[in-house]
């Protein structure tokens, strides 16, 4: 799962989110707004541990669609990182004043009204399941769990260090975009040919 991490290192709406609650309002309120971003992602996992396991017990073939439609998905996300403007501390210093409380309920709602972090797991998770290694819905759960853990610690790192490094962080987010577009793309090419 090291490239579950690498893809959690990405920018996005949620690390924009932590980053402006840390600009904002401190290393605390961007770590916990972070967490929240992490809960967030629980709720789609289960989500889509239900979903897949239903899929794939209905349909003969429905984890290879699913595989499909989770490659589209993969490239769609390369093409749209490897296109995308970083991230400006103008934007994320926008961010309005939010108590702790706030911070996290609202950094679970940019990842539970967001649909896209549902499709992104349909589409990379089940390239991790073995059809011989148990129920689909346990197997989603299990590499979930440690894909939003490990995306919550790392949004909440990004949140908690925004204030100090956002100056020098700024200029390398499209070099982050860049390996983000060329890391989907080789996970949309695993998901087809592999």
């Amino acid at each position: 799962m090291g490239v579950g991490v690498l893809v959690n290192m990405a920018p996005g709406a949620d690390v924009a989110f932590a980053m402006s609650c840390g600009l904002a309002g401190g290393t605390k309120k961007g770590a916990v707004a972070g967490l929240g971003v992490g809960l967030g992602v629980f709720f789609h996992i289960v989500l889509a541990a239900l979903g897949v396991s239903a899929i794939v017990a209905t349909f003969d073939g429905g984890l290879q669609t699913l595989r499909l439609i989770g490659a589209a998905y993969l490239l769609y996300l390369a093409i749209r990182s490897w296109v995308a403007a970083p991230i400006t501390e103008t934007y994320a210093i926008k961010a309005p004043v939010l108590t702790i409380g706030q911070a996290f309920l609202r950094g679970a709602l940019v990842n539970v009204l967001n649909p896209k972090p549902i499709l992104f797991i349909l589409a990379f998770l089940p390239q991790f399941i073995d059809p011989t290694a148990g129920p689909a819905a346990f197997q989603i759960l299990y590499f979930g769990v440690i894909f939003a853990t490990t995306g919550a610690l790392i949004t909440a790192a990004y949140g908690a260090f925004a204030g100090r490094v956002a100056r020098r962080l700024t200029p390398r987010l499209g070099l982050i975009h860049k390996a983000t577009a060329v890391l989907l793309f080789g996970l949309a090419f695993q998901l087809v040919f592999l």
